[in-house]
């Protein structure tokens, strides 16, 4: 039987927002200790704070100070904590509407066990001993059973407030490879690139998909192709990437190689970035103990004409 092949990806990036008035005012009232919310013309207290209306569409600005206690509406029991989240210990996730508020705020509560937790049980915020202007200035919430706590009407204005946010994004997942695309990698883990043909339309597909995207009819027949092929488009990348040792500027193309019918994506290396064109003749560069190519470089034959590519664009 074949190996079953699997690979964990992750997929990272942060991603920056700047900051309208009330999601300013939030954020900074986090920072102070002070949980704000906004109040909309029939009267409800929006926590989180909205900039319009969820019913009438509205803008709203009227920030109004809602209690740092509050009661859970709903719950749900987190057995085994991942990477980030609030806790590193089993947690409830709660719903938990704040004193004076019309709406409920998602965070976590600090419980002992789901025995512990209840539909209307009494909670308060435990603020970060270190805030910076993000709900995780929010620690966590905890059980209360003291007297309602009063809000101290603060008005929504601070000195130095946070005006953006960048908030890191990671997916972290398993991917396996079906039939068609362990066949391609394992032959690329011996120097050769091979895909499928498509038994109506003949085109070969590299990487193959399993099935033609065209036809949509199941692909079985491999077709071993290039080592060499033609850049048909590229890009300049002028940002380094993390965790990535490659020098700014460089060129990521599109490559038919010769014998397939469907372009792959790879760096181009071993000529200046500036001077890499549509057309340019490349082949792969391989590294020890790689199962792909590092890099395609020139052959230093004539560039393909574009009629012979045109299609591949």
């Amino acid at each position: 039987m074949p190996e079953v092949l699997k690979a964990l990806l992750v997929v990272e990036f942060p991603f920056t927002r700047s900051l309208g008035p009330v999601q300013s005012a939030f954020l900074t009232g986090l920072r102070e200790r002070v949980v704000l919310g906004v109040r909309t013309s029939d009267g409800r207290t929006l926590v989180p704070p909205v900039e319009y209306d969820p019913v009438t569409a509205e803008e709203l600005r009227d920030l109004v100070e809602v209690a740092p206690t509050g009661t859970v509406t709903t719950w749900a029991w987190n057995h085994a904590p991942r990477r980030g989240q609030p806790l590193d210990r089993p947690f409830a996730w709660v719903l938990v509407r704040l004193d004076g508020a019309g709406t409920a705020l998602l965070h976590a509560l600090d419980a002992s066990g789901p025995d512990a937790v209840r539909t209307g049980m009494r909670v308060r915020i435990r603020w970060a001993a270190e805030r910076s202007g993000t709900i995780t200035d929010i620690a966590c919430f905890e059980p209360y059973d003291g007297d309602p706590v009063e809000p101290g009407g603060h008005d929504g204005e601070f000195e130095d407030a946070v005006t953006g946010i960048m908030v890191p994004a990671r997916l972290d997942y398993v991917y396996t490879p079906g039939r068609a695309q362990s066949a391609h990698i394992g032959a690329l883990s011996e120097r050769r690139t091979v895909g499928e043909r498509c038994p109506s339309c003949r085109k070969v597909y590299i990487p193959p998909r399993g099935a033609c995207p065209t036809c949509g009819v199941a692909t079985s027949e491999q077709v071993e192709a290039g080592p060499r092929g033609t850049v048909t488009t590229f890009c300049i990348v002028n940002i380094k990437a993390k965790n990535l040792d490659i020098e700014v500027p460089y060129v990521y193309a599109h490559i038919a190689l010769d014998g397939a019918d469907l372009a792959l994506h790879g760096r181009i290396g071993g000529i200046p970035y500036d001077q890499v064109r549509m057309g340019l003749r490349v082949e792969p560069v391989w590294i020890e103990g790689a199962r792909h190519p590092d890099h395609y470089r020139p052959t230093g034959e004539p560039d393909a004409d574009y009629e012979s590519y045109k299609e591949l664009l």
